[in-house]
C-alpha cells in the first residue's frame, strides 16, 4: 500500500454564506493544509460535516481536493456509514475519483455487535481496491471497536490502519501490539498524539493542524528523531489548543477559529450552529496565544 503520510488534517468543509458547500475555498484550504505540516487530508470526516453533505457534494469535495493537490499529499475520503450498502456506494464513488484511501466510522445509532462491525467493515474493504483506514470515536457514535476485532480486521490486506479516538491508552496498545505487521494507529484525538505515538503508534488524524500544522510536526518529527524531552516540552506548549478547540462540539471551534485567523469557511450547517459570544471570548483568548502557521 502506498505511503499514506504520518500527519494528516480532517479537513474543514468551507460553506457560502447561503450554506452551499465553497469547493473553491475548500481546494485553497487543502493546498495551505499541505503547506503548513501536513502530509495529507480527510476530507467529509468528522470536521468535515459529513452528516450533512450529500452524496453528490461529498463525491464533487472528493474529486475537486483530490485534484487541487500533488499525487504526493494524501487525500482520504470520508465513507463511512451506520448502512454498510450506503458505506459500500460512498466508497466505491470516492475509488472512481481517484483518492488514495477511505475513512470508515464505526456504525452509529444502530449498535451492532462486535460481530456485526466485524462483517461491516469486511464488507466494505472488500468492495474497494484502496487502503481502509477504521475510524473508533465512541464519543459520537457510543460503540467502541474492541481491540479483539480491530486485530481481526487487521488481518484484511487493505485495512491498513486504525484512526483511535477512544482516548483509551490501554486499547491503543492493546491494538498496536497485536495487530498484523503494518497495521498503523494514527492518534484520533489531538492532545492523544504523543502518548500515543511513544507506544509505538503511528501519527495523528487532527484537528488543529488547521492552524498550528508545522508546530504539530515539529512535536512529531522530534519524538520519531529520539528527542523525547524535547518532544514532550511541545507537546505541553501545544496542549492548551489541543483541547481548547474541542470545549464545544468540533467543528465549531475550529471553523470560528480560522475565522479569526483571516480564512473565511462560513457557518456550520444546522444542526451545528456558530459559537455564542462568550466562547467566542474565549477562543480568541486561546488562539492569541499561539502563532498561527496557515498563511492567510
Amino acid at each position: 500500500m502506498a505511503e499514506l503520510g504520518r500527519l494528516l488534517t480532517s479537513m474543514i468543509t468551507p460553506f457560502q454564506s447561503g450554506g452551499e458547500v465553497d469547493y473553491e475555498r475548500a481546494k485553497e484550504l487543502a493546498v495551505k493544509l499541505v503547506n503548513s505540516g501536513s502530509d495529507g487530508v480527510v476530507v467529509a470526516g468528522t470536521t468535515g460535516e459529513a452528516p450533512t453533505l450529500t452524496r453528490e457534494e461529498q463525491t464533487k469535495l472528493f474529486e475537486e481536493v483530490r485534484n487541487v493537490l500533488e499525487p504526493h499529499f494524501t487525500v482520504v475520503a470520508g465513507t463511512g456509514s451506520n448502512n454498510t450498502e450506503e458505506a459500500v456506494t460512498y466508497t466505491r464513488d470516492a475509488e472512481e475519483v481517484g483518492v488514495d484511501a477511505v475513512l470508515l466510522v464505526t456504525p452509529y445509532y444502530n449498535k451492532p455487535t462486535q460481530e456485526g462491525m466485524y462483517q461491516h467493515f469486511k464488507s466494505i474493504a472488500g468492495s474497494t481496491k484502496l487502503p481502509c483506514i477504521l475510524y473508533n470515536v465512541p464519543g459520537r457514535t457510543n460503540i467502541n471497536l474492541a481491540p479483539d476485532t480491530t486485530v481481526r480486521l487487521s488481518e484484511m490486506p487493505n485495512i491498513v490502519g486504525i484512526k483511535e479516538s477512544s482516548a483509551n491508552f490501554e486499547q491503543s496498545a492493546a491494538i498496536i501490539e497485536q495487530a498484523s505487521e503494518g497495521f498503523l494507529v494514527w492518534s484520533g484525538n489531538d492532545a492523544d498524539t504523543f502518548p500515543i505515538m511513544c507506544m509505538g503508534g503511528y501519527g495523528a488524524i487532527a484537528v488543529a493542524t488547521h492552524l498550528i500544522g508545522r508546530q504539530f510536526k515539529y512535536m512529531m518529527d522530534m519524538l520519531l528523531d529520539g528527542s523525547v524531552e524535547g518532544a514532550a516540552s511541545e507537546h505541553r506548549r501545544l496542549l492548551p489548543i489541543m483541547t481548547g478547540i474541542y470545549d464545544v462540539t468540533n467543528p465549531i471551534p475550529i471553523r470560528y477559529l480560522l475565522g479569526v485567523a483571516g480564512f473565511d469557511v462560513g457557518s456550520p450547517r444546522l444542526p451545528l450552529t456558530d459559537p455564542d459570544e462568550e466562547t467566542k471570548r474565549v477562543l480568541k483568548e486561546l488562539i492569541s496565544k499561539y502563532q498561527v502557521d496557515l498563511t492567510v
